[in-house]
């Protein structure tokens, strides 16, 4: 949000696909190794779901935004699908916090 010189840099540009890799990568990991399948399973569908849209915001905060409160508006987006992530695979519950609150 104060529009780091580290964007701009070869590394900057780099890490986030790096790490929205491993994320993905490890999510088809853990899936596969624990005999629980995406569109099988709710909950699983769910958090994947979720997944896609926080490297989305992610994706939108860091780079892609064309306004700073775009960038922010994205950013702070991101943070709430992330804990709503949390809270679907604590619960295993396509609702995840969400659940509480309808």
């Amino acid at each position: 949000m104060v529009d780091s010189p580290l964007l701009q840099c070869r590394r900057g540009r780099v890490i986030p696909h790096l790490v929205d890799t491993v994320l993905l990568a490890s999510a088809m990991w853990l899936a596969f190794t624990s005999h629980q399948y995406p569109f099988k399973d709710d909950w699983l569908t769910a958090k994947l779901g979720g997944l896609v849209l926080y490297i989305f915001l992610g994706a939108l905060a860091l780079r892609h935004g064309r306004t700073k409160s775009q960038r922010v508006l994205a950013f702070v987006t991101a943070l709430a699908v992330f804990g709503w992530i949390v809270s679907v695979a604590v619960s295993r519950q396509p609702q995840g916090f969400l659940r509480t609150l309808l």
